[in-house]
């Protein structure tokens, strides 16, 4: 069934666990993911990222996102991740998409909250839910190979007493933070600040969102749960997995595109699966 954001996170913050946003740029991993949930009975979050329209573009994603989130037997919400236009938010929203991640975290604060406030009041008139960013998480092709960055990350982490003003003056419905977690490959390990998360879901009362959890330890993951973090984000983990099972199962010339699918689906169902037991929203759908 196709719901939003509020219907799958304020349980999993109530109840200490996450549900998966899980990106799908194509039929494969769509496929692989919701048959995880439904084979678990996890609720979780399906979608995709502006970055990642060249693999698969925002109207034809939504193509088979949204019948196969209204067929499912379990709580289906199909988001747009680090939506970094307006335009494209909007397009996401009159496409039936249930839920929207404006990232302007760039920008001066200001801006941040006066343009996820306005669009925060246009999802909520089309029934659907938005994540906003406080801070900003980078990417892991900031590092260099002996793990140092021109870049300081801490001065990026989102901030404790802003995220309360942030949160009230936007009306948003999810915070994503960035308190030392990365998008990509992490080519060295990530040092969380587990006390910085558990003070700013201490102070705000919407979910928190951690970007970049592919790479994560699963001890990473239960801590971050933990002290709250109610939705994780993942997409390279699957994404791998299922180039991987590709690769091995191409032996010759004389295998097709039908002779591979199965083996990429079956590889994002285990990974998929894999992380929902992982957060523990196995039997919350």
């Amino acid at each position: 069934m196709l719901v939003n954001l509020n219907d799958v996170l304020l349980p999993a913050k109530k109840a200490k666990y996450a549900v998966g946003l899980f990106n799908a740029v194509n039929l494969e991993l769509a496929r692989g993911i919701i048959r995880a949930a439904e084979e678990t009975q996890s609720p979780v979050i399906v979608g995709t990222a502006e970055v990642l329209f060249p693999y698969g573009p925002l109207e034809e994603v939504s193509y088979y996102l949204l019948p196969m989130a209204k067929k499912a037997g379990v709580p289906v919400v199909v988001h747009l991740d680090h939506g970094l236009n307006r335009e494209t938010c909007l397009k996401a929203l009159e496409l039936g998409f249930s839920s929207i991640m404006y990232d302007c975290s760039t920008d001066s604060y200001e801006e941040n909250v006066r343009k996820v406030k306005e669009m925060a009041e246009i999802a909520h008139s089309y029934g659907a839910t938005i994540e906003g960013e406080l801070g900003h998480v980078g990417d892991n092709e900031d590092m260099t190979d002996d793990g140092t960055s021109s870049k300081d990350p801490s001065m990026y982490y989102t901030d404790p007493k802003m995220a309360l003003d942030f949160v009230q003056k936007t009306g948003v419905d999810a915070l994503a933070v960035a308190v030392g977690n990365a998008h990509g490959a992490y080519k060295f390990p990530p040092k969380l600040d587990f006390a910085r998360i558990r003070e700013i879901a201490a102070t705000v009362d919407v979910p928190l969102v951690l970007h970049g959890g592919s790479g994560l330890t699963d001890l990473d993951f239960k801590t971050a749960i933990r002290e709250g973090i109610s939705k994780i984000n993942i997409f390279t983990d699957i994404n791998v997995a299922a180039a991987k099972a590709v690769s091995e199962r191409y032996t010759d010339a004389g295998k097709g595109l039908t002779d591979l699918i199965p083996s990429a689906v079956e590889a994002v169902r285990r990974e998929s699966e894999k992380k929902m037991r992982l957060f523990d929203s196995v039997g919350k759908g």
